[in-house]
């Protein structure tokens, strides 16, 4: 049995992942400055981290938390990924591709830290927002509400453009056999459970809720030139926003996501774990859902 730290695990993906360790006898560890940090992380195997990126300029915290895990010895690091692929087609995710090159650069001549970038999509779970289908992931609505029937999306794109959807107990417990997994991780660290393009995504939408959705469309041109006139907009409350700046973002998230997945930033291209792990049975998002559904308005 290894010993792991987990930096920045506050809630949402690092409540599930936390607590799929917890039930293996693994525990947490709290990081404050570079010294502090790599005395706390001696004797531990792997370090998984959940810092906010957006909280974090210039990648300053996973910067020294990298540098405290060579340090300390540390043999296995996951930076706070837990989503996207293309980190630079989506605005708020900048500073992981920062974090990216960074890990690249202090492995450069040799390896030093063995590391993976777990990248799962979007949880299947926010499609049953606003109800709640995990213990700690906070459920974010996204352009495809499912409550209210009703949907945005970019013109014309809907048989172009996928999205990887994962449930996140799904992903937790992946990286909870990781952290048991003999060989070498991989870079990317890829968790596929389901590709559905935009239209399926939709036709899904209105089979389980029971009727047509009503559907919004923007162009590319609409949201780079912020002429977003649709009659809603997916309200995002995180942990990391604000009260204050919830609307604002709100606006911004719901443009950033659209242009994220025209870019392909939240579909998987590779399956790592789902080859590594053959035996894993994930959850179909159908049968999700529906169960998700069963009996709400």
């Amino acid at each position: 049995m290894v010993k792991i730290a987990v930096a920045g695990g506050t809630g949402n993906i690092a409540g599930e992942i936390i607590e799929a360790l917890l039930s293996k006898n693994r525990h947490q560890v709290d990081y404050k400055d570079k010294a502090s940090l790599t005395n706390a992380l001696r004797g531990v195997h792997t370090v998984l981290s959940f810092i906010v990126v957006v909280l974090d300029p210039g990648s300053v915290a996973q910067k020294n938390l990298i540098d405290a895990s060579i340090e300390a010895g540390v043999k296995r690091f996951a930076p706070s990924e837990w989503g996207s692929s293309n980190v630079t087609a989506v605005p708020w995710y900048v500073e992981k591709e920062t974090v990216r090159e960074y890990l690249r650069e202090v492995n450069r001549e040799r390896k030093v830290l063995e590391y993976c970038l777990f990248q799962c999509g979007i949880f299947s779970n926010n499609l049953a927002t606003p109800h709640k289908t995990a213990k700690h992931l906070v459920p974010i609505m996204l352009p495809f509400d499912f409550q209210n029937r009703r949907a945005i999306v970019l013109e014309g794109r809907n048989d172009i453009d996928s999205v990887t959807f994962t449930k996140v107990q799904d992903v937790a417990n992946i990286v909870a056999e990781a952290i048991d997994y003999e060989g070498e991780w991989p870079v990317v660290g890829g968790i596929r459970g389901n590709n559905l393009t935009v239209g399926q995504v939709l036709a899904l939408g209105e089979k389980i809720r029971g009727k047509p959705f009503a559907v919004e469309t923007l162009t590319l041109e609409d949201i780079e030139s912020g002429n977003i006139n649709t009659s809603w907009y997916p309200v995002l409350e995180h942990p990391s926003i604000p009260k204050e700046e919830i609307e604002s973002f709100s606006k911004m998230a719901l443009g950033g996501t659209l242009i994220g997945i025209a870019k392909a930033a939240y579909t998987i291209p590779t399956d790592e774990w789902n080859k590594l792990l053959p035996s894993y049975k994930f959850a179909d998002i159908e049968e999700f859902l529906y169960e998700a559904w069963a009996g709400k308005p």
